[in-house]
Protein backbone atom coordinates (compact mmCIF):
# COMPACT_ATOMS: atom_id res chain seq x y z
CA UNK A 1 0.00 0.00 0.00
CA UNK A 2 1.08 3.52 -0.49
CA UNK A 3 1.59 5.23 2.41
CA UNK A 4 3.69 8.44 3.87
CA UNK A 5 6.52 7.55 5.24
CA UNK A 6 9.35 9.13 7.88
CA UNK A 7 13.20 7.77 8.16
CA UNK A 8 14.62 10.13 10.26
CA UNK A 9 13.76 12.28 13.25
CA UNK A 10 15.25 15.33 11.34
CA UNK A 11 13.15 13.92 7.86
CA UNK A 12 10.11 15.19 5.78
CA UNK A 13 7.74 12.22 4.79
CA UNK A 14 7.64 10.97 1.09
CA UNK A 15 4.93 8.88 -0.24
CA UNK A 16 6.41 5.20 -0.67
CA UNK A 17 4.99 1.62 -0.24
CA UNK A 18 4.77 -0.85 2.32
CA UNK A 19 3.18 -4.17 3.08
CA UNK A 20 -0.55 -3.67 4.83
CA UNK A 21 -0.96 -3.35 8.41
CA UNK A 22 -2.39 -6.86 10.15
CA UNK A 23 -5.86 -6.81 11.24
CA UNK A 24 -7.06 -8.65 14.42
CA UNK A 25 -9.06 -11.26 13.59
CA UNK A 26 -12.79 -9.64 12.87
CA UNK A 27 -11.51 -7.06 11.79
CA UNK A 28 -11.22 -5.02 8.64
CA UNK A 29 -8.32 -2.79 7.55
CA UNK A 30 -10.41 0.95 6.89
CA UNK A 31 -9.66 2.98 4.07
CA UNK A 32 -8.33 5.94 4.80
CA UNK A 33 -10.59 9.57 3.60
CA UNK A 34 -8.02 12.14 5.06
CA UNK A 35 -5.75 12.61 8.13
CA UNK A 36 -5.05 15.58 9.80
CA UNK A 37 -1.26 17.02 9.53
CA UNK A 38 -1.83 18.61 13.56
CA UNK A 39 1.10 19.84 15.61
CA UNK A 40 1.35 16.63 17.82
CA UNK A 41 1.94 14.97 14.40
CA UNK A 42 5.06 17.08 13.88
CA UNK A 43 6.09 16.70 17.40
CA UNK A 44 5.78 13.01 17.78
CA UNK A 45 7.14 12.17 14.97
CA UNK A 46 10.46 14.39 15.19
CA UNK A 47 10.75 13.11 18.64
CA UNK A 48 9.96 16.80 20.17
CA UNK A 49 6.75 15.99 21.79
CA UNK A 50 6.53 15.47 25.33
CA UNK A 51 4.56 12.34 25.36
CA UNK A 52 6.55 10.94 22.30
CA UNK A 53 7.70 8.08 24.04
CA UNK A 54 10.42 5.88 21.78
CA UNK A 55 10.34 6.64 18.25
CA UNK A 56 11.20 3.92 15.66
CA UNK A 57 11.83 4.91 12.25
CA UNK A 58 11.07 4.32 9.80
CA UNK A 59 7.46 5.27 10.64
CA UNK A 60 4.04 6.31 9.17
CA UNK A 61 2.73 9.62 10.66
CA UNK A 62 -0.52 10.51 11.67
CA UNK A 63 -2.57 10.13 15.19
CA UNK A 64 -6.09 10.34 13.58
CA UNK A 65 -8.34 10.27 10.67
CA UNK A 66 -11.59 10.18 9.20
CA UNK A 67 -11.75 6.98 7.36
CA UNK A 68 -14.47 4.54 5.56
CA UNK A 69 -15.66 0.79 6.45
CA UNK A 70 -15.65 -2.25 3.68
CA UNK A 71 -19.64 -1.69 3.90
CA UNK A 72 -18.95 1.98 3.37
CA UNK A 73 -19.74 3.72 6.38
CA UNK A 74 -17.79 7.12 7.31
CA UNK A 75 -15.79 6.79 10.58
CA UNK A 76 -13.59 8.64 12.94
CA UNK A 77 -10.46 6.38 13.82
CA UNK A 78 -6.67 7.16 15.34
CA UNK A 79 -4.40 5.89 17.25
CA UNK A 80 -2.76 2.90 15.25
CA UNK A 81 -0.60 1.02 16.47
CA UNK A 82 3.65 2.12 15.91
CA UNK A 83 5.08 2.17 13.17
CA UNK A 84 2.12 2.66 11.95
CA UNK A 85 0.18 6.14 11.57
CA UNK A 86 -3.05 7.06 9.75
CA UNK A 87 -1.39 9.10 6.75
CA UNK A 88 -1.64 5.30 4.42
CA UNK A 89 -4.19 3.75 2.67
CA UNK A 90 -5.40 1.84 4.54
CA UNK A 91 -5.08 1.68 8.38
CA UNK A 92 -5.94 -0.60 11.68
CA UNK A 93 -6.88 1.00 14.79
CA UNK A 94 -8.34 0.33 18.17
CA UNK A 95 -11.99 2.53 18.02
CA UNK A 96 -14.33 3.68 15.18
CA UNK A 97 -16.81 7.00 15.86
CA UNK A 98 -19.29 7.02 13.22
CA UNK A 99 -18.93 10.57 11.56
CA UNK A 100 -22.49 12.43 11.20
CA UNK A 101 -24.20 12.53 7.82
CA UNK A 102 -23.83 15.17 5.96
CA UNK A 103 -20.07 16.46 7.81
CA UNK A 104 -17.66 16.97 5.55
CA UNK A 105 -15.07 14.51 6.65
CA UNK A 106 -12.22 16.48 5.59
CA UNK A 107 -13.31 19.19 7.92
CA UNK A 108 -13.69 17.07 10.50
CA UNK A 109 -10.12 15.59 9.72
CA UNK A 110 -8.95 18.92 10.09
CA UNK A 111 -10.62 20.23 12.94
CA UNK A 112 -10.88 16.95 15.51
CA UNK A 113 -7.79 16.98 17.14
CA UNK A 114 -7.71 21.13 17.79
CA UNK A 115 -11.62 21.22 18.19
CA UNK A 116 -11.57 18.68 21.15
CA UNK A 117 -8.04 20.40 23.15
CA UNK A 118 -10.75 22.82 23.98
CA UNK A 119 -14.04 21.36 24.05
CA UNK A 120 -13.10 18.91 26.42
CA UNK A 121 -11.69 21.61 28.76
CA UNK A 122 -14.88 23.85 28.42
CA UNK A 123 -17.47 20.94 28.80
CA UNK A 124 -15.83 20.06 32.38
CA UNK A 125 -16.20 23.26 32.98
CA UNK A 126 -19.49 23.59 32.63
CA UNK A 127 -20.19 20.27 34.15
CA UNK A 128 -18.66 21.51 37.28
CA UNK A 129 -19.90 24.77 37.88
CA UNK A 130 -22.89 24.77 35.75
CA UNK A 131 -22.15 27.92 33.68
CA UNK A 132 -18.96 29.25 31.46
CA UNK A 133 -19.27 32.93 32.43
CA UNK A 134 -16.74 34.96 31.03
CA UNK A 135 -13.68 33.04 28.93
CA UNK A 136 -10.53 33.96 28.13
CA UNK A 137 -8.37 32.71 24.83
CA UNK A 138 -4.59 32.81 24.90
CA UNK A 139 -3.25 32.00 21.18
CA UNK A 140 -6.99 32.61 19.96
CA UNK A 141 -5.68 32.92 16.50
CA UNK A 142 -4.04 29.43 16.10
CA UNK A 143 -6.60 26.48 14.66
CA UNK A 144 -6.78 25.00 18.22
CA UNK A 145 -7.67 28.40 19.84
CA UNK A 146 -9.72 29.45 16.98
CA UNK A 147 -12.32 26.38 17.84
CA UNK A 148 -11.64 27.19 21.91
CA UNK A 149 -12.69 30.78 21.18
CA UNK A 150 -15.96 29.36 18.82
CA UNK A 151 -16.72 26.42 21.03
CA UNK A 152 -16.90 28.94 24.16
CA UNK A 153 -19.06 30.82 22.13
CA UNK A 154 -21.24 27.80 20.71
CA UNK A 155 -21.35 26.54 24.73
CA UNK A 156 -23.00 29.49 25.86
CA UNK A 157 -20.31 31.50 27.58
CA UNK A 158 -21.47 35.14 28.84
CA UNK A 159 -18.22 36.76 27.22
CA UNK A 160 -15.92 35.60 25.39
CA UNK A 161 -12.64 37.32 24.92
CA UNK A 162 -9.66 36.29 22.06
CA UNK A 163 -6.18 37.23 22.29
CA UNK A 164 -3.79 36.53 19.26
CA UNK A 165 -1.63 37.90 16.67
CA UNK A 166 -3.27 37.35 13.75
CA UNK A 167 -5.37 39.99 12.17
CA UNK A 168 -7.41 38.23 10.20
CA UNK A 169 -8.36 35.55 12.35
CA UNK A 170 -9.15 38.09 14.94
CA UNK A 171 -11.57 40.18 12.33
CA UNK A 172 -13.47 36.45 12.01
CA UNK A 173 -13.82 35.60 15.26
CA UNK A 174 -14.66 39.37 16.03
CA UNK A 175 -17.66 38.65 13.56
CA UNK A 176 -18.85 35.42 15.47
CA UNK A 177 -19.26 37.36 18.64
CA UNK A 178 -15.66 37.56 20.41
CA UNK A 179 -14.35 39.96 21.89
CA UNK A 180 -11.02 40.40 20.28
CA UNK A 181 -7.15 41.82 21.45
CA UNK A 182 -4.34 41.50 19.06
CA UNK A 183 -0.80 40.71 20.71
CA UNK A 184 1.04 40.90 17.71
CA UNK A 185 2.43 44.37 17.84
CA UNK A 186 2.26 45.23 21.69
CA UNK A 187 5.61 46.64 23.72
CA UNK A 188 3.60 45.87 27.27
CA UNK A 189 1.15 42.33 26.95
CA UNK A 190 0.15 43.31 30.46
CA UNK A 191 -1.75 46.83 29.50
CA UNK A 192 -2.96 44.46 26.19
CA UNK A 193 -4.87 42.36 28.00
CA UNK A 194 -5.68 44.86 31.16
CA UNK A 195 -7.68 46.82 28.34
CA UNK A 196 -9.59 43.75 26.54
CA UNK A 197 -10.85 42.65 30.50
CA UNK A 198 -11.73 46.12 31.46
CA UNK A 199 -11.94 44.91 34.79
CA UNK A 200 -13.70 41.80 33.85
CA UNK A 201 -12.51 38.75 35.46
CA UNK A 202 -12.53 35.79 33.36
CA UNK A 203 -14.07 32.22 35.38
CA UNK A 204 -11.67 30.14 32.67
CA UNK A 205 -8.44 31.04 31.07
CA UNK A 206 -7.32 28.48 27.76
CA UNK A 207 -4.15 29.18 27.00
CA UNK A 208 -2.33 27.65 24.01
CA UNK A 209 0.91 30.28 24.34
CA UNK A 210 1.78 30.19 27.33
CA UNK A 211 5.78 31.81 27.96
CA UNK A 212 5.20 35.67 28.49
CA UNK A 213 1.59 35.72 27.56
CA UNK A 214 1.05 33.67 30.24
CA UNK A 215 3.04 35.78 32.62
CA UNK A 216 1.50 39.10 31.95
CA UNK A 217 -2.19 37.39 31.79
CA UNK A 218 -0.92 36.30 35.73
CA UNK A 219 -0.03 39.86 36.56
CA UNK A 220 -3.27 41.35 35.51
CA UNK A 221 -4.75 38.89 36.69
CA UNK A 222 -3.14 38.93 40.58
CA UNK A 223 -4.31 43.12 39.80
CA UNK A 224 -7.47 42.51 39.56
CA UNK A 225 -8.40 39.63 42.13
CA UNK A 226 -7.24 41.58 44.74
CA UNK A 227 -10.14 42.38 47.43
CA UNK A 228 -12.78 40.44 45.29
CA UNK A 229 -14.49 36.98 45.28
CA UNK A 230 -12.97 36.14 41.86
CA UNK A 231 -12.48 32.31 41.23
CA UNK A 232 -10.57 31.62 37.84
CA UNK A 233 -9.60 28.20 36.44
CA UNK A 234 -6.25 28.06 34.29
CA UNK A 235 -6.00 25.73 32.22
CA UNK A 236 -2.13 25.58 30.33
CA UNK A 237 -2.86 23.89 26.70
CA UNK A 238 -0.22 24.91 24.22
CA UNK A 239 3.24 26.34 24.44
CA UNK A 240 3.75 28.23 21.24
CA UNK A 241 5.13 31.60 23.21
CA UNK A 242 7.91 29.26 25.22
CA UNK A 243 7.93 26.06 27.40
CA UNK A 244 8.25 28.21 30.91
CA UNK A 245 6.14 31.07 32.94
CA UNK A 246 7.44 32.93 36.47
CA UNK A 247 4.48 32.23 38.47
CA UNK A 248 4.10 35.19 41.10
CA UNK A 249 3.37 34.41 44.33
CA UNK A 250 0.75 37.44 44.73
CA UNK A 251 -1.61 35.46 42.23
CA UNK A 252 -2.13 32.50 44.28
CA UNK A 253 -2.94 34.73 46.81
CA UNK A 254 -4.78 37.30 45.80
CA UNK A 255 -7.66 35.53 44.32
CA UNK A 256 -9.25 31.92 44.28
CA UNK A 257 -7.29 30.52 41.25
CA UNK A 258 -6.76 27.01 39.77
CA UNK A 259 -4.20 26.13 36.98
CA UNK A 260 -3.60 22.89 35.43
CA UNK A 261 -2.92 21.48 32.67
CA UNK A 262 -4.77 19.25 29.64
CA UNK A 263 -2.80 17.16 27.14
CA UNK A 264 -1.72 14.04 26.35
CA UNK A 265 -1.74 11.61 29.59
CA UNK A 266 -3.67 14.44 31.88
CA UNK A 267 -7.04 13.31 29.24
CA UNK A 268 -8.06 9.61 28.74
CA UNK A 269 -8.64 8.30 25.25
CA UNK A 270 -12.42 7.64 26.61
CA UNK A 271 -12.78 11.24 27.47
CA UNK A 272 -11.50 12.15 24.52
CA UNK A 273 -14.27 9.57 22.59
CA UNK A 274 -17.32 10.61 24.63
CA UNK A 275 -16.94 14.00 23.71
CA UNK A 276 -16.05 13.31 19.60
CA UNK A 277 -19.47 12.98 18.92
CA UNK A 278 -20.48 16.50 20.07
CA UNK A 279 -17.71 17.81 18.60
CA UNK A 280 -18.21 16.43 15.15
CA UNK A 281 -22.07 17.55 14.90
CA UNK A 282 -20.87 20.82 15.80
CA UNK A 283 -18.39 20.78 12.89
CA UNK A 284 -21.79 19.29 10.52
CA UNK A 285 -23.87 22.27 11.56
CA UNK A 286 -21.32 24.79 10.98
CA UNK A 287 -20.94 25.97 14.80
CA UNK A 288 -17.37 25.25 14.27
CA UNK A 289 -15.01 25.85 11.42
CA UNK A 290 -11.49 25.43 10.19
CA UNK A 291 -10.52 26.25 7.01
CA UNK A 292 -8.32 23.04 5.11
CA UNK A 293 -6.42 22.36 2.27
CA UNK A 294 -5.60 18.84 1.08
CA UNK A 295 -2.38 17.09 -0.40
CA UNK A 296 -2.74 13.82 -1.76
CA UNK A 297 -0.29 11.21 -0.17
CA UNK A 298 2.24 11.83 -3.39
CA UNK A 299 2.57 15.58 -2.04
CA UNK A 300 3.13 14.57 1.48
CA UNK A 301 5.80 16.28 1.37
CA UNK A 302 4.35 19.52 0.49
CA UNK A 303 2.02 18.74 3.52
CA UNK A 304 4.54 18.56 5.72
CA UNK A 305 5.79 22.18 4.70
CA UNK A 306 2.15 23.89 5.06
CA UNK A 307 2.50 26.36 7.39
CA UNK A 308 -1.28 28.79 6.01
CA UNK A 309 -4.09 29.61 7.63
CA UNK A 310 -5.43 26.30 6.58
CA UNK A 311 -4.44 22.76 8.12
CA UNK A 312 -3.43 20.69 5.89
CA UNK A 313 -5.38 17.15 5.23
CA UNK A 314 -3.29 14.25 3.50
CA UNK A 315 -6.10 12.45 1.29
CA UNK A 316 -5.55 9.63 -0.99
CA UNK A 317 -4.14 9.97 -4.36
Amino acid sequence: MRAAVVTAPDASPTCGELPEPLAPPGQEPLHLVGAGLHNIVRGLTTGQHYGRGQMTYPLVPGIDAVARTSDGRLVYTGYARPPFGTMAERLVAPFQVEVPEGADPLAIAAGMNPGLSGWMVLTARRKEVGALGTVLVLGATGSSGSLATQGALALGAERVIAAGRDPEALERLRAVGATTVSLAHSDDLTKALADAMSGTSPDLVLDYVWGPVAEATFAVLGRSGEGTEADTAYVQIGSLAGLEASLPADLLRSRRIRITGSGVGSRSAEEMLAEAPEVMARFADGSLQLPYTAFPLSRVGEAWAHNGRSRAVVVPD
